[in-house]
């Protein structure tokens, strides 16, 4: 194959397609792929097709879709206007496929000391850390993260950093939990063995959260987020829920005067100013550095390391069932 490439001809069906190489205008660099990490939220949610027609999600899910948005690789041609060189290791949010090109300046350049595995997070970390900013969490408060996916993990983890005293995970699934990090700040709580409710009112002496993520992606599950904060408390909407929610917003908004924040990561300013210089490179300098300051540790989060041709297995095992999956990546 010349470019094969990872594609959702329709929803539920997974294939590897043969695709010719792109050529890099001026502007742009033509990539060989050595990882790419898959996204089993969006992915997952585009290839399973259960979402609200007509909502946003229809402008994700046009099939066939190229899969992917993580993907770390070798620069191997360069446009005349750009300045990246090849033999550059860089991230760049593009698909599943054995090359890709983008333009010189969506390249993050990728350290020596920066492992392939660690890199293929970087979107990943771009988005959570997008979102902690935009919860503006602070030291000494306590934030509730529901959803230990691969961006809850993270959010944790980003959290702790950011100088939060306390981060309760919440999962329904119990082997998740076992992916925290072994801190006596974070505390893990199983929802099918208890109410994360009393949890956080036993860890904080009945104040409760400061600020919860949802990172379930469960619309459902929602309503039931603003139970473990305290009044003016600020709930951060990091996932991409797939459907409607319904509130009391007098009840659960209005009356204990809570904020409620989206945190999509479009809303990263599209270039740095003095008042908001968090651009997507400038996060994702800050992961690289926290990974190679030890301050970030993140290799024990992989669970699925697969060649691209399984992705048609692999993406179908996760469809039936993602609970033992964390980081997932394919190997180019």
């Amino acid at each position: 194959m010349d470019n094969p490439t990872v594609v959702f001809p329709e929803a539920r069906e997974v294939a590897v397609e043969d695709r010719d190489r792109s050529v890099p205008d001026a502007d742009e660099v033509l990539v060989e792929t050595d990882t790419s990490l898959v996204s089993t939220g969006t992915e997952l949610t585009v290839l399973s097709g259960e979402y609200p027609e007509g909502s946003v999600w229809d402008d994700y899910g046009t099939y066939p879709f190229d899969a992917g948005y993580a993907n770390v690789g070798t620069v191997v041609e360069a446009g005349a206007d750009a300045v990246i060189e090849p033999g550059t290791r860089v991230a760049t949010w593009a698909p599943h496929a054995a090359y890709v090109t983008a333009r010189d300046s969506d390249c993050v350049l990728v350290p020596e000391d920066v492992t392939d595995d660690q890199a293929s997070l970087f979107a990943i970390a771009q988005i959570v850390m997008n979102g902690i900013r935009r919860g503006r969490v602070d030291w000494g408060e306590t934030v509730v993260v529901y959803g230990l996916g691969i961006l809850g993990q993270l959010a944790v983890r980003f959290c702790h950093l950011a100088g939060a005293e306390t981060v309760v995970g919440v999962d329904i699934a119990a082997e998740r939990l076992d992916y925290l990090p072994d801190d006596p700040g974070v505390v893990g709580v199983d929802t099918t063995a208890s109410d994360p409710v009393e949890a956080v009112a036993d860890v904080t002496g009945g104040r409760l959260a400061d600020v919860v993520f949802e990172v379930t992606g469960n619309p459902d599950a929602i309503p039931g987020e603003f139970d473990v904060l305290r009044d003016q408390g600020r709930l951060v909407l990091l996932s991409s829920p797939h459907g409607e929610t319904t509130l009391d917003f007098h009840d659960d908004v209005n009356a204990p005067s809570i904020e409620i924040l989206g945190a999509h990561q479009t809303s990263h300013p599209p270039v740095a100013t003095p008042q908001d210089p968090w651009t997507k490179a400038r996060h994702a300098e800050l992961f690289f550095s926290y990974l190679r300051r030890n301050r970030l540790v993140v290799d024990d989060l992989f669970s699925h390391s697969r060649p691209y041709s399984d992705a048609p297995a692999l993406y179908q095992s996760l469809l039936d069932d993602r609970t033992d999956a964390m980081a997932v990546r394919l190997q180019w």
